[in-house]
């Protein structure tokens, strides 16, 4: 079986997602070729040597994240010719601007099933794009739908908002939930709250992930202001180009000097194993990585409810819920939290532990995606 991956997005939890899958599925011996961009990111060229290395066969396209109709339409062509030499027995797309090249591609040449995978759909992101791009976005995917084979969602909670857009058929969709590597969380040794710059007392709170407004950074430090936190402290891990706007927000609220900002870091498994809690306040997402992460490293969660951490914290009782988008609730999540003992949050942290080594390891995403290929293959 011969599988090709194509993505433009290469940041965040989708880069993460297929660099994984293509290592997982080269390890067990699966014929595997990867199609991406890393205009967004160059570091993605580092992950493209590393598969290389292990024989995936690595092509980069530069394919732009904005609309440019000349451009997209000779990557449409590039990727046919791909397809006509690799001739490969899966098209496995990722994201949007990836997902209607790619699926065109394959459709017009008539080579490879078609799978997607749209780690959430552009058209939801109400707090990104305008309600006339958003009505584009779904008229594209709607009309791509009936020749795509499969649709994998990363969580169960995934799924059902692939229901609710109307246009997806329930028998074409599959339910592949992010994975990762338990252990390296669980074994990572902390870090002294100092090298955070957090007092060794103060509660400490953790965001982590691209400073996005899809993460919903601004929402945690507001949250951070309201009565009952005034101890508190936040350390945002990640980097991005709002970075500026968000110590302004934490400047406004009163609040920078109980904000960290860390910027891009590499020992994130060693900051979740020093702080007190994971707060994860999103707007929207399919299955965030950072709190399988979070519950690996043995952290009570506290999350807004969006697609994967609702699904994740209900059935393992491990954290609060809030609503999204909510900073009263995201504030009132965190003071329930920290109102435990820390004997009642290690609890917690224990039953996460338990979900993500039982449900959501990077084995049995890789298990998923080859049962699904095999099905159509």
């Amino acid at each position: 079986m011969r599988v090709l991956h194509i993505i433009e997005a290469t940041i965040g939890g989708a880069r993460r997602h297929v660099v994984d899958a293509c290592r997982g599925l080269a390890q067990r011996g699966v014929s595997t070729s990867l199609v991406c961009a890393a205009l967004r990111e160059p570091a993605m060229r580092r992950d493209m040597a590393e598969l290389a290395a292990l024989g995936v066969e690595v092509r980069e396209l530069r394919m732009l994240r904005a609309i440019r109709p000349h451009v997209d339409l000779g990557h449409v062509f590039a990727l046919r010719s791909t397809l006509r030499e690799l001739r490969p027995d899966v098209v496995h797309t990722h994201s949007s601007k990836a997902g209607v090249l790619g699926r065109l591609a394959s459709r017009t040449v008539g080579i490879g099933a078609r799978v997607h995978t749209p780690h959430t759909f552009a058209f939801l992101f109400g707090a990104m794009f305008s309600s006339r791009s958003r009505a584009l976005f779904r008229a594209v995917e709607r009309s791509l739908a009936p020749s795509t084979a499969r649709f994998i969602a990363v969580s169960r909670d995934e799924s059902a908002t692939f229901a609710s857009a109307g246009f997806i058929p329930a028998d074409k969709v599959r339910v592949v939930p992010n994975g990762v590597e338990p252990e390296r969380f669980a074994r990572a040794q902390p870090l002294a709250r100092a090298d955070l710059g957090v007092p060794g007392d103060a509660p400490c709170i953790a965001v982590v992930g691209l400073l996005n407004i899809a993460k919903g950074q601004d929402l945690a430090i507001r949250a951070l202001a309201e009565p009952g936190l005034e101890r508190a402290h936040l350390v945002v891990v990640g980097h991005g180009e709002l970075r500026a706007s968000y110590e302004q927000t934490a400047r406004e609220c009163g609040v920078l000097e109980r904000v960290r900002f860390l910027g891009w870091r590499d020992d994130a498994p060693r900051i979740l194993r020093t702080v007190d809690v994971l707060l994860l306040p999103s707007r929207w997402e399919g299955m965030p990585y950072i709190v399988l992460e979070g519950l690996a490293a043995g952290l009570p969660v506290v999350a807004t409810r969006v697609d994967g951490a609702r699904g994740v914290l209900e059935e393992a009782g491990c954290g609060e819920l809030c609503e999204v988008g909510s900073v009263e609730s995201i504030a009132d999540g965190l003071r329930r939290m920290l109102a435990r003992s820390r004997a009642e949050r290690a609890e917690l942290g224990l039953r996460g532990q338990r979900a993500v080594a039982e449900r959501y390891t990077l084995a049995h995403m890789v298990d998923g995606l080859l049962e699904v290929y095999r099905e159509l293959a």
